[in-house]
């Protein structure tokens, strides 16, 4: 019998994080879970029995965890039967890891045996050592680095009072350019095991230039198919909305700093005494404030991740029709992911990598 609770809390909850981490290696998460079994009182037969193994081997597993712990469990030696890494040895890794930033496991198996002669044959030893100091494999967000938080913050205050201040014939909307190109975008999936999936490609770089805007409150869409983005097609934009809503006496529309938005012919039109538009312009490299964004990645997400159009000429159709017509249709389904719940960013908040 596997001696009942035989595991420390520490030791127990390093190898409940190895049985449930899908990026270690799945014999090393086996070996854990029957480390786990074993301390719940099962036998080594019944843990052999659940895991389709004989019971030699989950003695082994026991015997090999109680010489070398967790290191044990990974499979690796160090060069003869030598004691754990030091404390010291242990913080002189944890103090690389946390300077360098080390992109694979090879790098972190190279400093320990160039530095302490330890060799690590397995990359799961070198997982569970990682996972054990208190690391996990991230990768870096994308910040713009001219990102200012109190230029986002002051622009959360002005759209919160503005809205809370509106009349019943003005409205709020929020413009974008968008360029998506003809052609799938591969993503991850899930798949029967042993199936290899594809998705078909196409060949140049044919693209729908669009301008558009969007009601938050309806969902009501304007969009315009464009031979290009600049002033020209920036007031066509506005002619489209100003025509979609001819009762609204003013209509505030947000977009970002592109350098057709404050062309001289942008500005003259806005300045006809007529003109019910007025423009509020998103803090520089500030995307994450114009919830448009979140409409281009809807789209993305049902028209071009895995899945490939037979034809330009279907691919724009199908695009165009999914934003002038499914999104309004359908806005009880895609409110939830076009919000104005605008959130401060702040480089500050991260670490850099250089």
């Amino acid at each position: 019998m596997g001696r009942d609770r035989f595991l420390t809390s520490e030791e127990r909850q390093v190898l409940t994080e190895l049985a449930r981490d899908g990026l270690v290696e799945h014999r090393l998460a086996r070996r854990a879970n029957a480390l786990i079994l074993l301390d719940q009182g099962m036998s080594y037969r019944e843990v052999a029995k659940v895991l389709l193994l004989d019971d030699g081997t989950i003695r082994e597993w026991r015997a090999a965890f109680g010489r070398d712990g967790v290191d044990g469990l990974a499979g690796f030696h160090y060069g003869g039967r030598h004691s754990f890494m030091a404390a010291e040895q242990e913080d002189r890794v944890r103090d690389w890891v946390s300077r360098t930033l080390p992109r694979t496991t090879r790098e972190v198996g190279a400093y320990i045996e160039a530095c302490f002669g330890i060799i690590y044959d397995s990359r799961s030893g070198l997982v569970a050592l990682l996972h054990r100091l208190g690391f996990e494999h991230r990768k870096p967000k994308m910040v713009p680095s001219k990102m200012d938080p109190d230029k986002q913050r002051r622009f959360i205050t002005f759209y919160e009072k503005l809205l809370n201040g509106l009349e019943a014939d003005e409205m709020v909307m929020f413009a974008d350019a968008v360029h998506p190109v003809y052609g799938a975008h591969p993503v991850g999936c899930w798949t029967p095991r042993g199936v290899a999936v594809a998705v078909e490609q196409t060949t140049g770089r044919e693209h729908v230039n669009i301008q558009g805007a969007i009601d938050l409150e309806t969902g009501t869409t304007c969009i315009l198919d464009v031979d290009k983005v600049d002033a020209s097609s920036t007031i066509a934009l506005f002619e489209a909305i100003e025509a979609r809503f001819p009762k609204k006496r003013v209509i505030h529309l947000t977009m970002d700093n592109a350098r057709c938005h404050h062309a001289n012919l942008v500005k003259a039109w806005l300045s006809r005494p007529e003109c019910r538009i007025r423009l509020i312009f998103i803090p520089p490299y500030c995307p994450h404030l114009n919830p448009i964004e979140r409409l281009w990645l809807l789209m993305h997400k049902t028209l071009t991740h895995n899945r490939c159009f037979n034809s330009f000429k279907a691919f724009r159709s199908k695009l165009l029709t999914f934003l002038r017509y499914d999104v309004p249709e359908k806005w009880d389904v895609f409110c939830d992911q076009i919000t104005d719940n605008f959130q401060i960013r702040d480089p500050a908040q991260f670490r850099i990598l250089k």
